[in-house]
C-alpha cells in the first residue's frame, strides 16, 4: 500500500529528533585530548618571573606536542621520588589523572641528598619502592606510566669528557622499568651524550649561567627547549607517542617562547 504525501511528511519529522541525538552523540563521543602529567623536580618544573631565567624543561615540552596532548606540569623544586608522595603531591596527581592519559616521572636529582631523611632514597631498595608508587597508581587509574632517568648535570673533567652525576639511580630506573615492562625515557644517557657533543665551553650556553650564578643543574630556555626536544624525541622512540602527536623535532625554537608567569597567591 503506498503512502500518502502527508503520511511521508509525518515519519520524517518524526525520526529527525532520532537523527539529530544520533550525530549530537557521535559529538559527544569524540576522543578526548590524552593529558602528560610531569612529576619530577627542579629541573623539569615550572618557574615564576622571580626565578628567570631559570626554566624547566616541562615548560618546553608543549611546543613539541599537539594540541591534542596536553601537558600538565607537576613537577616542584627541590622534591625527591619520596618527598613528592609524601607530601601528598602523588595523590594530587592520581586525583585528577584519567583512563589513557600518561603519568611522566623524573626523580633522582634529589633522592641522592643522604643528609636529608626526607628526600633521600637508596637507589635499590627505598627509591624503586616509591617508583613503584608512581607507576601503580597511575595504572590502577588506567593512565600509561612513562619513567625517566634524571636529565644530567654539567660535568667535565680536565680532558673535556662529560660525567655522569647520578650515581646508581639511572640504573635502578632502567632494572626497573624493564621488570615492570615501563617505558623508559633515558633523559640521563641522552643529555649525557648532548653535553659531550656540545663540550664544556658551550654548555653554558644551556644551563643558567648568569652574571651572578654559575648552576649547573638548571637550565636557561635554550637549555630547556633542547631537554624537551630529548624528551618529546624518547617519547616517539619508545613508541609513549605516535610521530603524529609530535611536531617541530628539527626545527629551531625561539627562547622568546619562554614565559614566566607571576608566582601564583599561596
Amino acid at each position: 500500500m503506498s503512502l500518502t504525501r502527508r503520511q511521508v511528511a509525518s515519519a520524517a519529522l518524526a525520526t529527525a529528533p532520532l537523527a539529530l541525538a544520533a550525530a549530537g552523540t557521535a559529538r559527544a563521543a569524540a576522543p578526548r585530548p590524552r593529558t602528560l602529567y610531569i612529576a619530577g623536580d627542579s629541573t623539569a618544573a615550572q618557574k615564576y618571573a622571580d626565578a628567570a631565567p631559570e626554566t624547566g624543561w616541562g615548560m618546553a615540552l608543549p611546543f613539541f606536542l599537539h594540541r591534542d596532548r596536553p601537558v600538565a606540569n607537576h613537577a616542584v623544586n627541590g622534591r625527591s621520588s619520596k618527598s613528592f608522595a609524601d607530601e601528598g603531591r602523588l595523590d594530587a596527581v592520581l586525583a585528577a589523572i584519567r583512563p589513557g592519559d600518561f603519568l611522566l616521572v623524573q626523580f633522582g636529582h634529589n633522592d641522592q641528598k643522604s643528609q636529608d631523611p626526607a628526600r633521600y632514597t637508596e637507589p635499590w631498595t627505598t627509591y624503586r619502592e616509591y617508583l613503584r608508587r608512581y607507576v601503580d597508581g597511575a595504572r590502577a587509574r588506567g593512565a600509561r606510566p612513562v619513567l625517566a632517568t634524571s636529565v644530567e648535570r654539567r660535568r667535565f673533567d680536565a680532558q673535556g669528557r662529560a660525567l655522569p652525576s647520578h650515581g646508581e639511580y639511572p640504573a635502578a630506573m632502567r632494572a626497573l622499568a624493564a621488570e615492570e615492562g615501563v617505558a623508559l625515557l633515558d633523559l640521563q644517557a641522552r643529555s649525557l651524550e648532548l653535553w659531550q657533543r656540545l663540550g664544556a665551553e658551550e654548555t653554558k650556553t644551556y644551563f643558567n649561567w648568569t652574571p651572578t650564578e654559575q648552576d649547573n643543574t638548571h637550565f636557561n630556555p635554550p637549555g630547556a627547549i633542547e631537554v624537551a626536544r630529548l624528551v618529546a624525541r624518547e617519547l616517539v622512540r619508545t613508541r609513549v607517542l605516535a610521530p603524529r602527536d609530535v611536531r617541530r623535532l628539527d626545527e629551531e625554537i625561539p627562547a622568546s617562547w619562554i614565559d614566566w608567569p607571576p608566582q601564583p597567591a599561596a
